[in-house]
């Protein structure tokens, strides 16, 4: 591949020369293309360029051709657009016009109607949840009216059992009334706090009263 380029003409045969060295360059550099302002060459200096010789036979039978052939091609053009405008119309005025509107109309009566059904569902369905929503937010409220009734019940209850169990506690007071009674009764029963408990909780040790 590499004697291929190196053996090609061009400026890569001279690049590849002054690179590898070693490799015999096999042809010139090229100078590229020629510019605009470059003169010409010497063997080309009178040279007239003429045009093709033409038989007038043939050139006679082509023109005449070439006219039968555009006249077709505009007729045919012609046909074709006469064509496409009365399917046009057709379209938009008659017949199939006319079937073309009964037929939107009819998909629209049609689409019409389906949206009024669904609308009549959704409202249906919007309702039920309306209603369902209220009965359950109803529930709720008399759940809570209950449970605050009980709980206020609860406390009054709680409230009752204190009183009553203060009113039992009472009882055992010392008062102007009873105390030479409460003086008599602790003189009568002695008591002796002075004891020990062990880890149990238990008395361990009671010092003896003097």
């Amino acid at each position: 591949m590499l004697r291929g380029i190196v053996a090609s003409p061009g400026p890569v045969s001279g690049l590849l020369g002054r690179w590898l060295p070693g490799l015999p360059l096999l042809t010139a550099p090229s100078r590229g293309r020629k510019s605009r302002t470059d003169p010409p060459a010497k063997s080309k200096a009178g040279r007239i360029k003429l045009p093709p010789p033409v038989d007038p036979a043939e050139l006679l039978v082509v023109r005449d051709r070439y006219r039968h052939y555009l006249t077709i091609v505009r007729a045919l053009r012609a046909e074709f657009k006469d064509e496409l405008a009365q399917r046009r119309y057709a379209e938009k005025y008659g017949e199939l016009g006319r079937q073309r509107n009964e037929a939107a109309a009819e998909e629209q009566r049609q689409l019409m109607a389906f949206n009024d059904a669904e609308n009549r569902r959704l409202q249906e369905r919007r309702v039920e949840r309306l209603r369902r929503e209220e009965a359950e937010a109803q529930e709720r409220r008399l759940r809570g009216d209950q449970n605050r009734a009980s709980h206020l019940e609860g406390l009054l209850k709680e409230r009752e059992r204190e009183v009553l169990q203060l009113q039992e506690e009472a009882k055992g007071f010392v008062t102007l009334d009873n105390l030479d009674e409460k003086i008599e009764e602790c003189l009568n029963n002695p008591r002796n706090y002075n004891f020990a408990i062990d880890k149990d909780g238990r008395v361990a040790k009671r010092s003896v009263l003097s």
